[in-house]
Order: C-alpha cells, then sequence, then structure tokens
C-alpha cells in the first residue's frame, strides 16, 4: 500500500434543510392553524482514529469531503429528517491542522478519539414555529443554515512502540522481519526502504509496534537524501534502537556513524536526544573474528550506561537477546494513554484573549473598492442565509434586525448613499433610507428575540 503521511482537505459540512410553510385544510377544519415543519439538520463531518489504518492513503482521492443534507420540513407538522454524519476513518496518531492558520486543531491518539471538524447547518423553522397569540397565522419561514466549512491538513505521526533508526543499508529493515511479523522490502544498496514500515512483536500479553524509519545521513536535517520528513515517525516512540553495520569493522567508524545520525535527529527535534535508546550492531555474520570489537563496543557503551548488543539480522544470531531487551523495556515503561488534545485560541496580542463570540458581533462597515459597501456581523449575516427573502413577511422581520443594529446609520456614517449597493453575506441590497427614528420602531412578535437567543446557543 503507498505510503502518505500527509496531505490537505477541504471539508463542508452538510446543510440544515428549510422549513416548510403550510397550514392545516381538513375536511371539518377548512382554516386550521399553520402546520409547517422545521428542516432537519445537516450532517458534520467527523474525524475518528482507528488502529484499521496505518497510512492516510484512503484519503488520497477524497481531497474534497462533504456532509449530508438535512431534509425539508413538510406539511402536517412533519420536520424534516437529519443529515447523517459522515464518519472519516484515519489512523491513530493523527494530527489535524488549520490549513490556513496552520493552527492545531486535535491530535487523535487512541483508537475511538474523535475531532468535529466542520458542524452541519441548523435547519430552518417551518410557520408552526412562529405561531402565537398574537400571530395566529404567520405566512413565512426559514431556509435551513449553511454547513461549516473549513481547509484543514493532516499530519500522520506513527504510534510505534520502538523505532529502528540508523544510516542506510545497516539492516533496520532485516531486523523488523527478524523480530516480528512485518515482510518489508529487504536488498543490498542503501535507500531500499523509502517509507517506515510497520511490525508487531508479541509478546503473550501486548502487542509491541516497531517501526523501521527510511536511513538517514549526514545533511538529513538540510533535506539531503530522504531529508527528514520521516522523523516525525518516531516522536512517539518510548525506545529507540540505533542500528549500526560491522562491516567496516572500525570501532571509531562505528561510533561516528552513531553520533552522525543522533546528531540529525537533534537537529530535527532536541526532544529526541533525552528519549531512551539502545545500540545494536547488526551483520556479526560479517565477521570471521569479531570478539575484540564486540568486547570493545559493550564495554564502552556499557560505561555510559546503554544497553548493547550485537545481532545478525541473516542467521539470528543474538536476536533473542534483542528481543529480551525490548520486551523488558517496554514492561518497565508502560505504554501511556493519550486522550484527544484540543489546542487552544492565540491570543490577540494586546494580553487579552478575546473570544470569537465577541469579535463576530462587533458590526463591521467595508467600503468595497469598486463602489458600494460590505456589512460584516455575523447575526446579520446567518439571518441572510435564513430567511427566505422572497416572502413579505421575512422582508419585515430582516428589517427590524438592521433597525436594531442601527445598520442605516452606520452605513450613513460610513459615506453610503441612496442608491448605492449594500452587500450582506451573499445577497446585493440597494440601500434606500427611511430616515425614521429606529427606536421609534418595536417589534410585535417574540421571534426576533428568538432569533438572537437560537443565535447566541450556536455560538
Amino acid at each position: 500500500m503507498k505510503f502518505i503521511d500527509s496531505m490537505r482537505l477541504s471539508v463542508k459540512a452538510g446543510r440544515g434543510g428549510n422549513g416548510c410553510m403550510s397550514f392545516l385544510r381538513e375536511r371539518f377544519r377548512p382554516n386550521g392553524g399553520p402546520d409547517g415543519g422545521n428542516g432537519g439538520r445537516g450532517g458534520s463531518i467527523i474525524f475518528e482514529a482507528t488502529t484499521n489504518l496505518q497510512t492516510l492513503a484512503d484519503l488520497e482521492y477524497q481531497r474534497n469531503i462533504k456532509g449530508n443534507n438535512g431534509s425539508h420540513g413538510k406539511g402536517n407538522a412533519r420536520n424534516g429528517a437529519t443529515g447523517d454524519d459522515t464518519v472519516v476513518l484515519v489512523p491513530c496518531g493523527t494530527i489535524i491542522y488549520d490549513a490556513v492558520t496552520n493552527e492545531g486543531l486535535a491530535d487523535l491518539v487512541e483508537p475511538g478519539d474523535r475531532f468535529l471538524a466542520a458542524k452541519g447547518g441548523r435547519g430552518g423553522r417551518g410557520n408552526r414555529y412562529f405561531s402565537s397569540s398574537a400571530r395566529k397565522a404567520p405566512r413565512f419561514c426559514e431556509n435551513g443554515d449553511l454547513g461549516e466549512e473549513a481547509e484543514i491538513r493532516l499530519e500522520l505521526r506513527l504510534i510505534a512502540d520502538v523505532g529502528l533508526v540508523g544510516l542506510p543499508n545497516v539492516g533496520k529493515s532485516s531486523i523488523l522481519a527478524a523480530i516480528s511479523n512485518a515482510q518489508p522490502k529487504i536488498a543490498d544498496y542503501p535507500f531500499t526502504t523509502l517509507s517506515p514500515n510497520l511490525g508487531v512483536l508479541t509478546t503473550g500479553y501486548e502487542r509491541i509496534v516497531i517501526a523501521d524509519i527510511p536511513g538517514l545521513i549526514e545533511g538529513a536535517h538540510m533535506n539531503k537524501g530522504l531529508g527528514i520528513q520521516f522523523l516525525r515517525h518516531i516522536a512517539r516512540s518510548r525506545l529507540l534502537v540505533h542500528v549500526l553495520s560491522l562491516e567496516c569493522q572500525d570501532f571509531d567508524k562505528l561510533l561516528e556513524e552513531l553520533e552522525t545520525v543522533r546528531n540529525e535527529m537533534r537537529s530535527h527535534d532536541p526532544d529526541l536526544d533525552k528519549r531512551p535508546y539502545i545500540v545494536v550492531a547488526n551483520k556479526l555474520d560479517e565477521l570471521e573474528n569479531p570478539e575484540k570489537l564486540i568486547e570493545k563496543l559493550l564495554m564502552h557503551f556499557k560505561s555510559m550506561g546503554i544497553s548493547f548488543c550485537a545481532v545478525s539480522a541473516l542467521t539470528e544470531e543474538g536476536i533473542p537477546e534483542l528481543v529480551k531487551h525490548i520486551i523488558d523495556f517496554t514492561e518497565k515503561h508502560p505504554r501511556p494513554r493519550s486522550e484527544v488534545r484540543l489546542y487552544a485560541l492565540d491570543s490577540t496580542g494586546t494580553g487579552d484573549i478575546q473570544s470569537p463570540v465577541k469579535i463576530r458581533n462587533r458590526i463591521q462597515i467595508i467600503s468595497l473598492h469598486g463602489g458600494g459597501f460590505r456589512i460584516l456581523h455575523h447575526r446579520l449575516e446567518k439571518a441572510v442565509e435564513r430567511y427566505d427573502l422572497s416572502q413579505d413577511e421575512n422582508v419585515a422581520r430582516f428589517t427590524i434586525l438592521m433597525r436594531k443594529y442601527k445598520v442605516e446609520d452606520l452605513l450613513e456614517a460610513a459615506g453610503a448613499k441612496e442608491g448605492d449597493q449594500v452587500t450582506i453575506g451573499y445577497k446585493d441590497f440597494i440601500f434606500y433610507p427611511d430616515y425614521y427614528p429606529s427606536d421609534t420602531y418595536q417589534s410585535e412578535g417574540s421571534d426576533e428575540d428568538d432569533f438572537f437567543a437560537e443565535t447566541e446557543q450556536d455560538q
């Protein structure tokens, strides 16, 4: 399977269904009351971690994910059906970022961890909802809200207990095949492994996941060779296994190769330098008299408090000892359970953190370069989406909102003249001021207050 560990996606939740304007008409009730049902909420886009996937390859051809729309309301007080949520499965260890701001949104670590990437739109209310003692027969309804849209970036960091690292062609893949159930590509040339391989070592009561990371060379942190694109996959490893090749039969060169790899890791992420590790010298079968070199290496690492073992992945000499080292470490250092981590909003830079609600409720009038004005305000934009302005009573309701926020006064203060084009959300209007004081107009019903209350809850 193709290994993909980073991608960008566009997600769009489903739109809410429209409310229905309908009146009850029966044989003995010719003038029945309003019975238009509400529209159903649109389906949301949810990302869920699973152990059944190891890469993001399944999403390669799903770069645009759309949710299911809610059904429209119907007569006889029938509400529309809610759109089914779209659950996108990703491997455990997937981090979700905002692709525009690069802000971290969620880290899906454990199986079943979920993140709501885009919320489905609220369903529109039918005319039955607006019936009251003051308004017996409301002849208007609402459209459903649009679903949320987002550009996100997925980055996979494999969840492996043990990470095999080293220079190219030292035998990491061979060791992985010898100690686990993995069957990686093995050949006698550098950069045989072009993407991480995973294997599982079963101890009877625990499954130890082992990752074979493609070989590093000097300068990898500057993107030489395969670069550092795969080093992120050892960030979650509890134990690192540095693999050396005994082919050179030179003590000083072996230590130099180890330091080269550790320097590249250190340059990529200083925290990796603090990660527990053991050293494994592979290709023991290549030496005729290895005792002296092995003894020297063993004494050197023992003096540093680092475990060392010499193995031959080909003949499996020393492999049981390596397996014992790994099992002993994992028993002494149990795998920590991690939860979904949501990242906090950044501050405004002034020392205060403003909530998104406070920012969105500030009316902004923008003078457009080609003429006209754009009004930015969350509630007014939401109302333009929700109100069907082909219905006269909805036009009156929208006028109440405009006067409540004194939009005409703000437009005139911004220099708007009669006949100028005004844009709110995705709709354009022509500015015709009434020249009536806004505080003399009183709402006849309570549905506008309901709108304010529900909009506040939506935030």
